[in-house]
């Protein structure tokens, strides 16, 4: 049998347990969840893609007083500094650039209207017409090819593109039945190998496809690039945005000196 002094000595022992149990429990009931970065939300995040774009975008962000402190030729970063501290450039791929706009990955990005179409443009604001990267939508089929007959009402043509949603709704006007092939590259292969009558592809100089032996038939659309604006970064962040917006529709809308 215990003796009264053992017991005491238990109790107080399960006493001491219980308190430093309940410590803990506390403890851990009143620590303080992880510090919001408030300052993370004055940031201005741009999206931009590498190439053409990018380039024809520099003069803009300089009217603007900003410039991008590395070369995304020569950088493997993703995200790059400029001499502005409240302002960063995330390079992404083309098509992505509306995506991360409207979900808040970047507060602004510049995209061309194509990958806009495509896209959709839900939840964007497109403030501006930047004038750059142009280009135009076009039909481009196989020298002889007889594109005319092809496309009368009522038939039906096998068109090879990435632009899938403009192809279709280009040929429903028409009255032109389409079966589209969907292609991400290369698309002047498919008429050469047969799995297509004609392509719907971008066009610039026309050399890529003289140099494949097809030749464009019809005109679609001109495209150049926008400004596009996430609706609910504009609310929050509506002052550096709205001086960004205004300083490049300053300098697209300069005289063009000779």
């Amino acid at each position: 049998m215990k003796t009264r002094r053992e017991e005491r000595e238990g109790s107080a022992k399960d006493a001491k347990e219980s308190k430093g149990f309940l410590f803990r429990v506390l403890r851990g009931l009143l620590r303080p969840s992880r510090p919001v970065k408030f300052g993370s939300y004055k940031v201005i995040t741009l999206a931009l893609s590498k190439g053409r774009i990018f380039d024809e975008t520099l003069p803009l962000l300089a009217a603007a007083g900003i410039a991008v402190l590395e070369d995304p030729e020569k950088s493997r970063k993703l995200i790059l500094p400029t001499n502005q501290a409240g302002v960063r450039v995330v390079l992404v791929r083309a098509t992505d650039v509306p995506t991360y706009v409207e979900y808040g990955g970047a507060d602004l990005g510049v995209t061309g209207l194509d990958t806009l179409i495509e896209h959709g443009g839900a939840g964007l604001y497109q403030p501006l017409d930047l004038q750059i990267a142009k280009c135009h939508m076009a039909v481009a089929a196989p020298v002889g090819f007889d594109y005319q007959r092809a496309v009368r009402q009522g038939s039906r043509i096998t068109v090879a593109t990435k632009y899938t949603t403009i192809a279709r709704d280009f040929f429903a006007e028409k009255g032109v039945h389409v079966d589209l092939i969907k292609l991400y590259g290369s698309m002047e292969l498919a008429p050469l190998t047969g799995m297509a009558d004609a392509i719907v592809d971008l066009v610039s100089t026309g050399k890529t496809l003289k140099a494949n032996n097809l030749v464009e038939v019809e005109h679609i659309m001109d495209i150049s690039s926008r400004l596009v604006v996430n609706q609910a970064a504009l609310k929050l962040k509506t002052a550096p945005i709205r001086r960004i917006i205004d300083a490049f529709s300053t300098a697209v809308n300069a005289p063009q000196t000779i």
